[in-house]
């Protein structure tokens, strides 16, 4: 063994043994997917406000969204993905929960939010063109000062 690969092994162990090697450490280091959204979900980020948010982006999500559901917990909603940008319109037929629907472009800033009342057939339409739409529980959006033109950071699951 050449001088060289003692000083690399020996430079590797002591910082192993200087940070721990326990089959712990390890994991905690390499399992990237535990530090991402569940399958099919993503973190909608504003600040220090996280919504998580289950993802639809095929036709048949997009066309059920949030219908059908009893309750929503403050801290989640639905994040409707676009193939393009276009004017977009929701109702709100069999959806129990009364939400706040924000608008955004391809960018992801916000273009527009509408407030919807539950199980009525008014359209709600997107002022600009939108790729995106995120549903949350109605007043979520205000109680934490989400307003247009913010853009939040957004992570998505393992896919």
């Amino acid at each position: 063994m050449t001088l060289r690969k003692i000083i690399n092994c020996s430079a590797i162990l002591s910082l192993m043994l200087l940070f721990g090697c326990d089959s712990g450490s390890q994991s905690d280091f390499m399992d990237t997917e535990s530090q991402l959204p569940p399958r099919g979900h993503a973190w909608v980020i504003f600040g220090n406000d996280t919504i998580t948010a289950e993802i639809a982006d095929t036709p048949q999500l997009r066309e059920r969204g949030l219908m059908f559901r009893n309750e929503l917990s403050d801290d989640a909603g639905m994040l409707f993905i676009f193939e393009g940008e276009a004017i977009r319109s929701f109702w709100m037929e069999n959806t129990f929960i009364p939400l706040d629907i924000a608008f955004l472009d391809r960018t992801l800033a916000i273009v527009d939010i509408r407030q919807m009342q539950p199980q009525t057939q008014v359209l709600h339409t997107s002022s600009s063109p939108a790729m995106y739409a995120l549903e949350v529980p109605q007043g979520q959006l205000a109680a934490r000062g989400i307003t247009v033109g913010q853009r939040p950071r957004v992570v998505f699951g393992a896919r």
